[in-house]
């Protein structure tokens, strides 16, 4: 079993900054990719931004030279850094991580439970 922890969220005024921190925890695991989502009220979940175990990142047009995403491999956790915000940042943002179990032989997505971002003008 392997869980996702989020944290960095919370309330900053348009123009500011935020980081978000996803850690993943348990026994037998090895994570290929990591990503962050967001869901706002009334609208369906979107990809913010990935990257794949080798390095290579994607991200949504709409945050695109504005946010960046890493990851420790080290430590089993991806960052988020949120700059230059704006009030149709605010959502719900949720990290997902592919990750292998190769003691059941599967390949399978865990979601954090999600942090409040919420971006005032």
């Amino acid at each position: 079993q392997v869980q996702l922890v989020e944290s960095g969220g919370g309330l900053v005024q348009a123009g500011g900054s935020l980081r978000l921190s996803c850690a993943a925890s348990g026994r037998d695991f090895s994570i290929h990719s990591m990503g962050w989502y967001r869901q706002a009220p009334g609208k369906q979940r979107e990809l913010v931004a990935a990257i794949a175990s080798g390095g290579t990142t994607n991200y949504a047009d709409s945050v695109k030279g504005r946010f960046a995403i890493s990851r420790d491999n080290a430590k089993n956790t991806v960052y988020l850094q949120m700059n230059t915000l704006k009030p149709e940042d605010t959502a719900v943002y949720y990290c997902k991580m592919g990750v292998v179990l190769p003691l059941f032989k599967i390949d399978y997505d865990y979601w954090g439970q999600g942090t409040q971002v919420t971006v005032s003008s």
